[in-house]
């Protein structure tokens, strides 16, 4: 699993756009920038939806004010369905939603887990939020239990910062 101090692996998300779905590699989104990551099992679940996100939407001024340049999530979902979040949230202005549909990045960081005796179709993200800069690890919040969203919360970030 990844750690404080490392460098964050190359990978491809799936952002959607106004000419459709476009790739986005790690070095676009966190070289020369400072980015804190949230990462979710998955778009629609109910601790994503009702616990996680909302802290991150609520906080996201105090967050930039705080030097941050992009508050981003992801989850392994296909871009039509996480672009989907993204507009029941109307947080797309606040929070880039970042498709790893493959699980690519998720098993470059060693951050994934297999949830297929839950029904939720196998690999799924852990739930987690990260500060990155420059592309490298400052700060790393893994939950111990996906159903939970309390060390990885905006508020216990916020400290962080």
């Amino acid at each position: 699993m990844i750690k404080v101090g490392d460098k964050l692996p190359e990978a491809t998300f799936r952002v959607m756009t106004a000419d459709g779905p476009k790739p986005r590699k790690t070095g676009e989104i966190f070289n020369g920038k400072r980015v804190i990551l949230i990462g979710m099992p998955g778009a629609f679940t109910p601790t994503c939806s009702m616990n996680h996100l909302p802290g991150f939407i609520a906080q996201a001024d105090a967050i930039h004010a705080k030097n941050v340049d992009t508050i981003a999530v992801t989850t392994i979902n296909d871009h039509f369905v996480i672009n989907a979040w993204a507009k029941s949230t109307g947080a797309s202005d606040k929070i880039v939603f970042l498709a790893d549909g493959n699980a690519e990045f998720a098993r470059e960081v060693g951050l994934h887990y297999d949830a297929t005796e839950r029904g939720m179709g196998g690999i799924r993200s852990k739930r987690y939020s990260m500060l990155v800069e420059d592309g490298v690890v400052k700060a790393l919040n893994v939950e111990a239990e996906t159903g939970k969203a309390e060390v990885s919360s905006a508020d216990n970030m916020i400290k962080l910062l």
